[in-house]
């Protein structure tokens, strides 16, 4: 077995050994969460109402099944890396089948196509569950300071906006099928690579009613639940614009389909590009100062978002780099922030998979909201896609601009009062 990787050694062959695995993960996460609403109401003619009804029921299956998905990992640990592993190529099978079968239907009647793609995102969502929880479950159990915490997670993430680079690319410039081959490809080598990656050391969990596997444990933690509230809210208002972003391109940009590689790429490459910078700042300030930082921008970028207009390709390429940036801190430091939480509560090695199925379950409760609410009221505001009225247009603008800035400074007052203001903060 290999070593625990001891603090402060977190190099560049542990990161890529664990890290490459976030490639793939985010890869089929574009898809997913941006790319799937828009292709089924243009390509298929799904009603938003419909589409919403079935995003919303898809994604908080998601969302209930990752908690008992944490509590299989956490179990799976105390027995051994190998068997975590085992479950980690399961997953990764269900997940290459159902999403192959999501994006190339085998039906093509409305009420059919509706069931099926209800199915099918219920079976990729579970095999992407199982696999990303265990997978951010193992880089919690190596431990270490902030500054080595925030490095593993700065490693998964951004090697995972690598994959979200090419996902904004590929399937513009080489078509679906030829994306979902790469995904193939990249799935196969980041679970390869994982096998390679140093292996945490579980320790045994202490007996009684509080015990370390249980389901509700992370919630008796004070910690856990502020950190969680601020997370539910920023989460919440980074996907409302994520799952509209297509739309507001096509429509109130008015952009060819061709430059959304450009608007996409700029965000992700400009998020890959800062985190370095972020992780920096971390050194000086600390991981909850320097994400209240990011939220800021975010907060400053849609705000000067609501001023573009038709035509406007440059202004948005700014906006997409500035939201871009904020973004690293989104995908770099709140899971750190956890860790520390995990390690704080004397619970390292024995509860990674219950925290962090909590966590991924906030994460799809806000994937699920964000689709499940803003898709039907743009409806009932007058706006389905393609349409050019000013009413409709003026809908899409506080859908995409305004709700998430609400939103943000509500994440960032908690973020100030509950976490960094706190005489007991999450910090660690």
């Amino acid at each position: 077995m290999n070593p625990v990787v001891a603090p402060g050694a977190f190099g560049t062959r542990n990161g890529l050994a664990y890290g490459l695995l976030g490639l793939p993960l985010a890869f089929v996460a574009l898809p997913l969460y941006v790319i799937l609403p828009n292709h089924y109401a243009r390509e298929f003619g799904v009603p938003l109402a419909t589409l919403g009804a079935v995003l919303l029921g898809a994604r908080l299956f998601d969302a209930l099944i990752d908690p008992l998905l944490g509590r299989l990992s956490d179990r799976l640990f105390a027995r051994s890396a190998r068997a975590v592993l085992g479950l980690g190529a399961i997953a990764a099978l269900v997940l290459a089948l159902g999403f192959a079968l999501l994006f190339f239907p085998l039906v093509s009647a409305p009420s059919a196509l509706v069931v099926w793609a209800c199915l099918m995102l219920m079976l990729t969502y579970a095999g992407y569950s199982a696999l990303s929880v265990s997978h951010q479950s193992w880089g919690a159990m190596l431990g270490g300071d902030e500054r080595q915490r925030s490095r593993i997670v700065a490693w998964r993430e951004g090697l995972g906006l690598v994959g979200v680079v090419l996902a904004s690319i590929t399937p513009v410039v080489f078509g679906l099928p030829a994306s979902t081959a790469l995904f193939f490809v990249a799935l196969t080598v980041g679970w390869l690579a994982w096998t390679r990656a140093d292996r945490p050391v579980p320790r045994q969990a202490s007996a009684g009613p509080h015990a370390a596997t249980s389901l509700w444990l992370p919630f008796r933690q004070p910690g856990f639940r502020r950190l969680l509230a601020v997370f539910l809210l920023n989460g919440t208002a980074s996907a409302v614009p994520a799952t509209l972003v297509l739309f507001f391109i096509q429509d109130r940009l008015q952009a060819p389909a061709s430059q959304e590689p450009l608007f996409l790429g700029s965000y992700f490459v400009s998020a890959a590009l800062s985190i370095p910078l972020w992780l920096a700042l971390v050194k000086r300030i600390g991981l909850a100062p320097t994400w209240l930082l990011g939220m800021l921008l975010a907060i400053a970028t849609f705000g000067w978002a609501t001023q573009i207009v038709a035509g406007d390709t440059a202004g948005f390429v700014i906006v997409c780099a500035l939201s871009g940036i904020a973004l690293g801190t989104d995908l770099a430091l709140p899971g750190a922030l956890l860790a520390g939480v995990i390690q704080a509560n004397g619970q390292s090695g024995q509860a990674e998979g219950a925290y962090f199925g909590w966590w991924n379950f906030a994460i799809k409760l806000n994937l699920a909201l964000a689709a499940g609410l803003a898709l039907p009221l743009l409806g009932l505001f007058g706006y389905a896609p393609g349409a050019r009225d000013a009413q409709a247009l003026n809908a899409l603008l506080v859908a995409y601009c305004v709700l998430p800035c609400l939103l943000k400074l509500a994440a960032a007052a908690c973020l100030y009062f509950l976490v960094i203001k706190h005489p007991h903060g999450v910090q660690s």
